[in-house]
């Protein structure tokens, strides 16, 4: 029987910018960062938006939701659904050197009875049975070390991220990269979707798109919007007052 090849990944590294730890994979590219004062913050602004998926959802059935990472990167969603969230939370990550530098660099805290951490393709991860409908708010930031493009981004992977949600659950996912393309990745996204499922921010300075999918078309008007991010913003120290005025349906 043939041996299957082993995988070979890139280097994982931090560096140090004043305050804030950034996570690297062998190049300068930054795959996360952590502030060192607060590191079950959200430092920065496409992470945060990543959140978006709370605009959807009553405050005090928060807490009752399965969150689920697909790229660990520096922790940060991970953490912040664990802990300030209290969501149960899994991560699933293909390198295991990130995971060890998460939990020594990175402040990421041992699985518990609220946090799993899995080795392991998302793509073939997500399709086990036992994760389908099963997550509230699906977040998808997976890049290599070039940061070039999405590692998975196909409508079929797509198809299968829709079928983990549960009937009000939302998929968030970071569009970003030098030789990516926002609209045919956007055009997959709504193809799996359906047109009238699926908002988009703005683009943050540094590039970063936040694209949000529900799994149940939900509309909601800026003036319902402009609420609840307030309220999100008192609760959980997120940016979220502004949000409304960066985010809309797509099919507008």
């Amino acid at each position: 029987m043939p041996r299957r090849p082993v995988r070979t990944f890139p280097e994982v590294n931090f560096s140090d910018d004043g305050d804030v730890r950034h996570l690297h994979l062998g190049s300068i590219w930054i795959q996360g960062s952590m502030r060192m004062d607060a590191p079950n913050a959200l430092e920065l602004e496409y992470v945060q938006r990543m959140m978006a998926w709370l605009l959807f959802v009553t405050p005090a059935s928060v807490v009752r939701r399965h969150a689920m990472q697909l790229g660990l990167g520096a922790a940060a969603l991970t953490k912040f659904c664990r802990k300030t969230l209290r969501m149960r939370t899994t991560a699933i990550e293909l390198n295991p050197q990130v995971v060890h530098a998460c939990r020594g660099w990175f402040k990421l805290p041992p699985d518990d009875a609220r946090l799993q951490v899995i080795v392991a393709d998302a793509a073939e991860e997500i399709r086990r049975p036992q994760w389908q409908a099963a997550v509230d708010a699906l977040q998808v930031d997976l890049y290599d070390d070039d940061a070039a493009a999405p590692v998975l981004d196909s409508a079929d992977f797509y198809r299968d991220c829709r079928s983990l949600l549960t009937e009000d659950g939302c998929m968030t996912v970071n569009l970003f990269g030098r030789a990516s393309s926002y609209a045919a990745s956007l055009a997959r996204i709504v193809d799996a979707f359906g047109p009238d499922a699926v908002w988009a921010f703005r683009p943050t300075r540094e590039g970063n798109t936040v694209v949000l999918a529900q799994r149940t078309a939900q509309s909601a008007d800026r003036a319902t919007l402009l609420a609840r991010g307030e309220a999100i913003q008192t609760r959980w120290g997120l940016p979220a007052a502004k949000w409304p005025r960066v985010f809309k349906p797509v099919k507008n």
